[in-house]
């Protein structure tokens, strides 16, 4: 293996030690205390929230800014591609070559649409004020490390880029708001678990 690889191996490493960490914390906290009394089935709006209020539907955010959600959902199946393809690349399995073309062409879009959402946030003036460095550091290296896939899969060549990008985003992965990814599960569930406590969640047809 070249340095760069055990670059990328070392990073990886760190990243999913620290991820570990950060979950094993918050098992270890486990369900906040409820003062309420409980009136409503948890289990059912905990999947609630899995499922039915993720639905752009119900979520303002979303269905007022329909290009930018959908822009959203293209970039974090570009990252889960990438990720994927980040372990085959690291253990030199071939793919056909239809495959590493598809691929190759949805993480360009996934990438592009990575740069529409921080050129948004860069141009909206609202956005810009909610923003931090992390903010931009995060989309850089997610949006650097999709490109970095696609040209890996035209451009086997390029592996040392490659993989220097995928070891600086796994480096960083664990340091900023890219964490999210383990903390989504557990705000999800709470979100859940208090509203469906309290009979809120999963919704109740509306009455005519």
């Amino acid at each position: 293996m070249s340095w760069y690889e055990w670059f990328a191996l070392v990073a990886l490493f760190v990243c999913i030690v620290s991820c570990i960490l950060h979950f094993s914390k918050i098992i270890s906290m486990g369900n906040p205390p409820e003062y309420a009394r409980r009136s409503g089935n948890v289990g059912k709006a905990i999947r609630y929230s899995f499922t039915g209020a993720m639905s752009p539907r119900v979520k303002e955010s979303a269905y007022l800014h329909l290009p930018t959600y959908m822009a959203g959902i293209m970039y974090h199946l570009g990252t889960f591609l990438a990720i994927a393809l980040f372990f085959f690349f690291l253990a030199n399995i071939s793919l056909p070559g239809v495959v590493y073309t598809g691929a190759a062409i949805f993480l360009a879009i996934s990438g592009l649409s990575g740069i529409a959402i921080l050129v948004k946030r860069i141009s909206k003036s609202g956005l810009r004020k909610l923003s931090n460095p992390d903010d931009y550091i995060s989309n850089l290296l997610v949006t650097l490390f999709q490109l970095a896939s696609a040209l890996m899969l035209v451009y086997p060549e390029f592996g040392k880029w490659y993989f220097i990008a995928s070891g600086l985003l796994m480096f960083y992965f664990p340091l900023g708001k890219l964490k999210h990814a383990v903390y989504f599960f557990a705000a999800r569930y709470h979100l859940g678990f208090f509203y469906g406590w309290r009979n809120v969640w999963p919704p109740k047809p509306a009455r005519k």
